[in-house]
């Protein structure tokens, strides 16, 4: 598991949007955010709120990419719904996840099960992750992540 201050390792991934690579991304800020699914109330929030504040992020050099475990048919659907500029990578064998530790234990209708807990990680150009949001809650969180990413650069 990746931890702050460390680099992350490069991976590849299937995204809406095509293959991509995290080198793809040297050089600029990354914000990788990890949801449950696709079209819930939550995850849809959190992706309209990253959405509408994409033109303040890419200004501030950074990218934004969302993951879950949903196939990349899901995502495409999730994505022309709601206009989506960034890509959406399908983690179905978990390997992201489990690189960020993000399955974990969680309670859902009160009962215990492992699911993928929603999750942020900021990157920046040289490639190492300076800092993540575990266990968040959608609301707002966007715009926390842009104030973090603000922050960093001053």
């Amino acid at each position: 598991m990746i931890m702050i201050g460390k680099s992350v390792p490069d991976f590849t991934a299937s995204s809406s949007k095509g293959d991509l690579a995290l080198d793809n991304y040297k050089g600029r800020y990354l914000v990788i955010y990890f949801y449950p699914k696709d079209n819930t109330p939550g995850c849809t929030l959190e992706a309209k709120d990253f959405r509408d504040l994409y033109s303040e992020f890419t200004a501030h050099n950074a990218e934004i990419m969302g993951v879950s475990r949903d196939s990349i048919a899901s995502h495409s659907k999730f994505e022309c719904k709601y206009d989506l500029p960034f890509p959406l990578i399908s983690d179905s064998g978990s390997e992201l996840c489990n690189l960020f530790g993000v399955i974990n234990n969680k309670s859902i209708f009160g009962k215990t099960a492992l699911g993928l807990v929603r999750s942020t990680f900021l990157i920046n150009p040289e490639g190492t992750l300076i800092h993540e949001w575990r266990n968040v809650k959608a609301k707002e969180h966007a715009q926390e992540v842009l104030d973090t990413l603000r922050a960093s650069r001053s």
